[in-house]
């Protein structure tokens, strides 16, 4: 699987947009690329855990925006089983509510 970061520039590739994340998501797709190479060989409950609490301490300093997170769950969602898409999306409600 490639990381996100990859998927990101592909995916904004295919917008025709200059290799960058689509939509604006660079800044998310960067974090959560890093974290993914931090938790490597760690639990997926972890990664999603600690991808949960950057993105909240981000969306609390106003650095992440709903239309942010919009973006990152449509482009993510595309490689998602419809369990996993759910998830995403309830999680995805629950930061933009703060």
């Amino acid at each position: 699987m490639q990381n996100f970061n990859e998927y990101a520039r592909s995916a904004g590739e295919k917008n025709g947009k200059d290799g960058g994340a689509p939509n604006g998501t660079g800044g998310l797709f960067e974090t959560v690329s890093r974290l993914s190479r931090e938790f490597d060989g760690k639990s997926q409950k972890d990664l999603l855990r600690a991808i949960y609490k950057e993105a909240e301490k981000n969306k609390r300093a106003g650095t992440l925006t709903n239309a942010e997170i919009d973006n990152f769950v449509a482009v993510l969602s595309q490689v998602l089983d419809d369990k996993k898409r759910g998830y995403l999306k309830k999680i995805a409600e629950e930061l933009k509510k703060i």
